[in-house]
């Protein structure tokens, strides 16, 4: 498939890909050179960002770890960011920055984008952020949702996705009858307690979940990405113990597709949740209107039961998710009663600041916008041409690195922290792969700060999302600074 307006043109090659990956984690490490990241931090944090710095350290006295939102952590401290505009963020001090993080994901128009921000302001002055009763815009997002994404009948709004995915397990329980949750290992469904499990590592199931008790886990449990066959013996042991509930998928692979799944193996996993009578409950917080306006549940032609959907479904203002679906799913959420006056069993779900007419207002004329502009289409030519060039680079300095792209979901991959995963056939193993990773994880932070100081604002120094607001001649920018980076990149110095 050529494009036709989703941000994928040739669908990777998820084996080959990941056969890239086991390779990188079988090498050394590869980072910075510590001279290098030195002047880094000498050079451009100490020089150039101080208010940031004095900031940022104020701020530790009254905010835990000195920020609020963990993607604004970055090494030796975190930017504090006064403007944002399209492709660029401007911080305290006067620096500016090409936005590859877009906020998570959220921002596929780019940042503060004018046809969105004047509705927004146009609403404010006649309504108000939240009044608790019912506005037009909360219908007028609903059926835009319900237009563009074949699979949602009905539509409800929440306040993140996080909330969205506690209520799909609920409506699934509801529906099914059945008890247990199935969820890709790695993969992340917001940080519930239930659902905070096998999260960033494949077989972690509660390790990395601090403060849950291991009781909640009960009904909770992880296959292995890209594995079938782990899938079906999960599914098949459930039918001993209440039943499958609910399957869910990141469609492009645990954490937005650090770990990336073939086409075979989405198709098959919704089967297999058809076959054993669990609802396939498709997690598009970032895939919904980024890869397409369909959804990567439409690029892959796949009907799921339920879609959670967050981030870009409001454009980045506040009160970004949501849960949509077959309408006897949705029945659940109702009043008590389904379309056809029957009564049915409610999923208690809420919040006060959920759908508010700030945050449908502005998803509605995102979702507009985003289809005027063919912004999907735009945003995955841009990280085409970004992959592009990072994988000529990495060949160019020979580097063990692996760039991969999924529409204007980049990856830059120079660690492999997260395609470690745990045997629990082999426990003895497990304290090795915690102390590698944390170990990985700390050079993917000295990675970011690197990027940071020549101007480029990542997702924890290996995801990078692309914009409709960017052009060739801005990633070529891009590409040069990566390339100053990379220029200064060797083993580990131990």
């Amino acid at each position: 498939m050529a494009y036709n307006g989703f941000a994928i043109d040739t669908y990777l090659d998820a084996a080959a890909v990941t056969r890239q990956l086991d390779q990188l984690i079988q090498k050394p490490v590869y980072s910075i050179r510590r001279d290098k990241l030195a002047d880094y931090v000498q050079r451009y944090f100490e020089g150039k960002c101080p208010r940031s710095k004095a900031m940022i350290a104020q701020a530790k006295s009254v905010i835990p770890g000195g920020v609020q939102h963990n993607l604004a952590f970055n090494y030796p401290f975190p930017i504090v960011v006064t403007k944002a505009e399209g492709a660029k963020l401007y911080d305290i001090d006067g620096n500016w920055y090409y936005d590859l993080l877009q906020a998570g994901g959220p921002t596929i128009l780019g940042s503060n984008v004018p046809a969105v921000r004047e509705q927004v302001i146009d609403l404010l002055n006649t309504c108000g952020p939240s009044t608790g009763l019912f506005h037009e815009y909360e219908y007028k997002l609903a059926k835009k949702i319900s237009d563009l994404v074949p699979s949602v009948e009905m539509f409800r709004m929440l306040g993140s996705g996080t909330e969205a995915d506690m209520c799909a397990a609920r409506i699934a329980r509801l529906k099914t009858g059945h008890k247990n949750i199935l969820k890709m290992g790695g993969a992340y469904h917001g940080w519930s307690d239930q659902l905070s499990y096998g999260i960033r590592i494949p077989g972690t199931k509660g390790i990395l979940s601090k403060g849950v008790p291991g009781y909640v886990f009960k009904h909770t449990d992880e296959f292995f990405p890209n594995d079938l066959e782990d899938l079906e013996r999960k599914l098949r042991a459930n039918r001993l113990n209440g039943g499958t509930a609910a399957v869910y998928i990141e469609p492009m692979g645990p954490e937005s597709g650090t770990r990336p799944v073939s086409k075979e193996f989405i198709r098959g996993a919704a089967k297999l949740a058809r076959d054993y009578g669990a609802l396939l409950i498709f997690d598009e917080v970032v895939t919904g209107f980024r890869i397409g306006l369909s959804g990567a549940q439409g690029y892959f032609g796949v009907d799921p039961d339920l879609t959670v959907f967050g981030k870009i479904i409001a454009g980045g203002y506040p009160g970004a998710g949501g849960v949509g679906g077959h309408a006897d799913c949705m029945a659940h959420l109702g009043a008590g009663l389904d379309a056809s006056g029957k009564k049915v069993a409610k999923a208690m779900c809420g919040g006060t600041m959920a759908a508010t007419p700030i945050s449908c207002a502005a998803g509605y004329y995102t979702l507009c916008e985003i289809e005027r502009t063919n912004a999907c289409e735009v945003a995955g030519r841009m990280g085409d041409r970004l992959t592009q060039g990072l994988q000529e680079r990495i060949k160019k300095y020979n580097l063990p690195f692996v760039a991969f792209n999924q529409g204007s979901i980049c990856h830059l991959d120079s660690v492999g922290t997260m395609h470690f995963a745990i045997d629990w056939k082999k426990p003895w193993t497990i304290p090795h792969i915690l102390k590698e990773t944390s170990i990985r994880q700390k050079e993917m932070e000295h990675m970011g700060a690197a990027y940071m100081a020549e101007g480029i604002v990542t997702l924890a120094g290996s995801r990078l999302y692309t914009s409709a607001a960017y052009t060739e001649e801005m990633i070529d920018d891009v590409l040069e600074r990566f390339d100053r980076v990379l220029a200064n990149c060797g083993p580990l110095e131990v």
